[in-house]
């Protein structure tokens, strides 16, 4: 079969594709195997033809052989795994971006682009060829970026005019053009579900350059400013970052006019419960934003001013209203939010209580003030803030370019880099999308034009034979947009214009005026699809109505004109301009009361229609950025995702043109340099032309397959894949002969070389040794000489040293021997007293030297003595102040015990005084009653009495008891305490730690103390209770004593 064992692309289930091998054909199916071994019988219309191995990762896609899409994002994904993040399709640079720092930029790589020694596809040689065209045919230039958010759109428009500022500088505004860009981030980006630092505009920067090719200057305009994101974000969005970085890095001073707080504290930041982003600090990129500001010639009291409109935004947020009445009107609370943002605009709190609660309304000649719902309230409050916001970007980006201006310095030379958002589709698409996707149209409208014309240009200028190539445009999509009366635009803006519209009944209109054209679908609700370029996309029209309205009441204006800070007034001013100037196209009025002013929707398409005539005018350069992964992780490559960029950014597009004419085109020389040794016949001395269609008819191509061309060869799809395969073939076979050939001749150089190299090494190896010995024997007659001189050296200090001792120790004995013979002598002196007087002389010599040494050596064992002793008093007089600290803490210790037990023995001594009284009552008592008893034997009484007297005895047992005991343990307590004290002294030698044992003495004392107080309280108690007892019976007794006196007398 034709494609047997040809590779080949086969969809997976999956939707990805992979490369495959056909095993065998039959029919309609095919048997192909996987990379995995996996073998597959499949359908051979599924299968897309693969492009040869030589063909893998070619910087430009227009090389390739089969241009379907599994090809493209092969090579892409090839290069992408390299870090080779740009390649070329045709006229248009593709971006990968890597989510990482690749090694491709810097003064080296701009050199090198600059020098044209690098050849692949760059963002810096796209700048390059944009310079060198606009010095040569004197015509402006233009950079269109493009991409979804995250694609890298706004990192590749800084490489470009870090490009243009390193080529063109000089004059030092390229230095303030690079600092617009953290100006324009902070104020125009925010964080999105899918890009961390989301351009939510789009802009354009007018590069201009001199004479000398220098630049002189810059203008910069933006598009659509998403000013809904002020007011409203979703969940893990950030509003814009300048309100962050305002929040975290304005320094006190500023922080305290303004009132600033933190960024949780204002409800436009905290709805979406995201305040920092990982990685970024928001500080220090206000510092980097005010030191811009600097460069850029804002002034620092226009800087305060942009501040304090940012804190207007911010606390317009957090003015809250209240419900006045039963028809739900409301008026804003007179809270700090309010009394900030009056403060802050110039205005007093009444003015801003009224423009914010009421709305003027002209009823013919009369003006009538309506009290607002508390929703009308919340939009009024939420237009104001977006108004002042978008003013305040306006102004800015006015202030920038004033700084950059021209002026007398203009050429008409100029390069434009256009970062514009990318064709958008999310699951719920609002009006910002149909904008976005309505810029987009009319963009790709302009590729496609530019592409065909350049293309056409290269067929004529080679004198090809091409027919008109009949490509599919978008021109029925912008129809569906731009028509008049019964387009998109125009019936948004119709619908606009009626108070009682709602965003149902433009959809209804849209549906019933809209449902016959080819473009358009009907969706049910609110919904509606566009089929675009890039594929269909359906449309919420929720919010349509108000959003293309952009409604901003005159009360709001005139409130900003009134107030006596210097930028309300100014956005005022502007906002009446607008209002004022000659309207074209659809009108709205605004319950009577606003002047007639242009929609969103009609001065974003004048804008579009501006910039379109712009590019016309210039030469396009185009760079399609591509989000390899929606998680923003490096080294990830999703296919599906990269493919359905690659469609809506138009590069399938680009490849889809190129494949109806000759996408692959060779010059002749190259041509015949790489096919021409497969010729059959000797064609070297044959010109390039002549070879190349030798080959041509040689291999059997047919004539309708391709193009001869004055300078190239120009083929139809797949035709060089063929001669690649035929190339690759006898190379093959001509590398194996040339590999044995040469193999045998490198072993036989080897073989020589080897003998070479083994006679020279031993004359080398011969020579080496020979000097080595020659300096072997020096040293060696010098180490002899060294030794020598070091051996008789050491020899004569040892020899010394000997002497050295050998004196002491003759001087020893010598004395020895003399002390001996002079205690002879002195003997002999004592019986002889009449010797010779010189003997006499010499004995008392010898006596006195050794009465001197006695005396020095007595001297000092004295020294020694005295210092042992000095040490001695040392310790003695630490342990003197160690014991006289001991003493004072016992003393106090014995003190505290002291006091303790004499408050114990005071209190048993009440105790015994009180049962010694009552003893002594009872007893006098019980003599009483027994003496009465025997006066009367009838009576009863002597028996109660007598039993009440043992509680008592009872009572004195027990005192008596804890008296013993109180003696015992005090006794007890002071031998322990005095025992720990005399070792503590070291007057007792004991095996125990005396301070421990001391704290453990003192801790069993106070529990012991503690129940002791306890037993003595019980028993104060019980002796109370038996008290009151005994006075009971006294009555008792005084009654009967009385009754026992009344009988006597009687």
């Amino acid at each position: 079969s034709l494609f047997q064992k040809l590779q080949s692309w086969f969809q997976l289930p999956d939707g990805n594709w992979e490369l495959g091998k056909i095993l065998s054909t039959s029919g309609t199916e095919s048997v192909i195997s996987l990379s995995e071994g996996k073998v597959l019988k499949v359908n051979s219309d599924s299968l897309l033809q693969a492009n040869p191995d030589i063909l893998d990762g070619v910087d430009d896609l227009m090389q390739l052989s089969y241009l379907n899409e599994p090809s493209v994002l092969y090579n892409l994904q090839y290069r992408y795994n390299r870090d080779v993040i740009y390649t070329k399709a045709g006229p248009v640079l593709v971006a990968v971006n890597p989510f990482k720092r690749v090694p491709l930029y810097g003064n080296n790589y701009i050199e090198a682009y600059k020098r044209r020694s690098i050849e692949s596809p760059h963002v810096y040689a796209i700048t390059d060829t944009a310079i060198r065209e606009m010095i040569r045919d004197e015509v402006n230039q233009c950079i269109i970026i493009s991409g979804e958010s995250g694609a890298g759109k706004t990192e590749t428009a800084k490489i470009a005019m870090q490009y243009l500022a390193a080529l063109g500088g000089g004059s030092g505004i390229e230095y303030e053009i690079l600092k617009t860009n953290p100006i324009l981030e902070a104020f125009g980006n925010a964080k999105t579900s899918r890009n961390d630092n989301s351009s939510r505009f789009g802009k354009l920067i007018e590069i201009h350059f001199s004479e000398t090719g220098k630049i002189s200057g810059a203008k910069i305009q933006t598009f659509l400013l998403e000013k809904s994101r002020v007011v409203q974000c979703a969940e893990g969005e950030r509003s814009y970052h300048i309100f962050y970085q305002l929040c975290a890095g304005a320094p006190p001073a500023l922080r305290e006019k303004l009132n600033l707080e933190s960024a949780n504290d204002y409800k436009y930041l905290r709805q979406s419960n995201c305040y920092s982003i990982p990685g970024v600090d928001d500080a220090e990129q206000f510092r980097i934003v005010m030191e811009a500001l600097d460069i850029v010639h804002v002034s620092k009291v226009d800087q305060e001013s942009v501040f304090a409109m940012l804190a207007v935004v911010l606390w317009l947020g957090n003015v809250s209203f209240t419900v006045i009445d039963n028809d739900n009107h409301v008026e804003p609370a007179a809270d700090e939010g309010l009394t900030t943002v009056a403060k802050l605009i110039g205005c007093t709190v009444a003015e801003l209580n009224i423009a914010l609660s009421t709305r003027k309304m002209r009823v013919g000649n009369d003006t009538i003030v309506q009290k607002l719902t508390l929703s009308q309230a919340i939009d009024t409050r939420d237009a104001l803030a977006k108004s002042i916001y978008s003013c305040l970007f306006d102004w800015l980006v006015e202030q920038i370019n004033k700084s950059l201006a021209v002026g007398k310095r203009r050429t008409g030379r100029s390069i434009s880099i256009l970062d514009i958002y990318g064709f958008e589709s999310f699951d719920r698409n609002s009006f910002e999308q149909f904008c976005i996707n309505y810029a987009n149209e009319r963009l790709q409208q302009h590729f496609n034009r530019h592409l065909f014309k350049l293309e056409q240009e290269e067929y004529v200028q080679d004198g090809i034979d091409w027919a008109k190539v009949d490509f599919e445009d978008n021109a029925d999509c912008l129809n569906l947009f731009e028509k008049k009366p019964l387009g998109l635009l125009s019936l948004l803006d119709e619908e606009s214009t009626f108070p009682n519209g709602t965003d149902l009944t433009f959809a209804n209109k849209l549906k019933q005026h809209l449902n016959s054209k080819s473009c358009f679908r009907g969706e049910r609700g609110k919904a509606f699809t566009v089929c675009h370029y890039a594929g269909e996309v359906m449309y919420d029209t929720t919010g349509f109505l108000e959003k293309n309205r952009d409604l901003l009441h005159l009360d709001s204006i005139e409130l900003l004109s009134s107030c006596t800070s210097r930028l309300p007034q100014i956005f005022a001013s502007n906002l009446l301009a607008l209002s004022e100037k000659p309207v074209v196209g659809a009108l709205y009025k605004s319950s009577g009361a606003d002047s007639q002013k242009l929609s969103v929707a009609t001065k974003f398409k004048a804008q579009l229609f501006q910039l379109m005539h712009r590019l016309e005018s210039t030469t396009p350069h185009f760079i399609r950025c591509i989000k390899p992964n929606n998680i923003q992780s490096p080294g990830i490559y999703e296919q599906e995702l990269v493919l359905q960029q690659l469609r809506c950014c138009g590069v399938l597009e680009v490849v889809r043109i190129s494949r109806s004419g000759f996408p692959t085109r060779m010059s002749h020389q190259k041509f015949a340099r790489r096919y021409g040794f497969l010729l059959l016949d000797n064609g070297a001395s044959q010109d390039p032309l002549s070879v190349s269609v030798a080959i041509l008819h040689q291999f059997n191509i047919l004539p309708e397959m391709y193009q001869v061309g004055y300078t190239k060869l120009f083929f139809r799809p797949g035709q060089i894949g063929v001669l690649e395969d035929t190339r690759n073939r006898t190379l093959h076979g001509i590398l194996r002969v040339q590999s044995c050939f040469r193999g045998y001749q490198a072993r036989c150089y080897l073989k020589g070389l080897k003998r070479g190299i083994a006679t020279l090494q031993s004359f080398v190896r011969g020579e080496k040794t020979r000097k080595e010995y020659v300096v072997l024997l020096q040293r060696h007659r010098a180490a002899v000489v060294i030794q020598k001189q070091i051996k008789g050296r050491i020899d004569r200090k040892r020899f010394i040293n000997v002497c050295d001792a050998s004196i002491p120790i003759q001087s020893v004995i010598r004395g020895w021997l003399v002390r001996r013979c002079s205690e002879d002598i002195g003997l002999i002196q004592f019986g002889c007293r009449k010797e010779n007087k010189s003997d006499e002389v010499l004995v008392k010599t010898s006596f006195l030297a050794e009465l001197q040494r006695r005396v020095l050596k007595a001297e000092a064992a004295q020294r020694e003595k005295e210092e042992e002793n000095d040490i001695l008093h040392q310790r003695l007089q630490q342990y003197e102040d160690r014991w006289s600290e001991y003493e004072l803490k016992m003393k106090s210790m014995e003190e505290v015990w002291q006091k303790q037990m004499r408050s114990l023995q005071s209190s048993l001594s009440i105790a015994k005084k009180s049962l010694a009284i009552d003893d002594s009552e009872r007893n006098s008592d019980s003599s009483v009653n027994l003496n009465d008893d025997s006066w009367d034997t009838g009576s009863n009484f002597k028996g109660p009495e007598t039993n009440g007297l043992r509680p008592m005895s009872a009572g004195l047992s027990v005192i008596s008891r804890l008296a013993e005991e109180f003696e015992q343990r005090s006794q007890v307590f002071g031998d322990d305490a005095k025992f720990l004290v005399e070792v503590k002294s070291g007057q007792v030698e004991a095996s125990l730690n005396p301070d421990r044992e001391l704290r453990r003495l003192k801790q069993m004392f106070e529990a012991w103390k503690k129940d002791y107080g306890a037993r003595l309280r019980e028993t104060k108690v019980i002796l109370h209770k038996l008290g009151n007892e005994e006075g009971t019976g006294d009555k008792v007794r005084k009654k009967w004593w009385g009754r026992r006196n009344s009988m006597r007398i009687n």
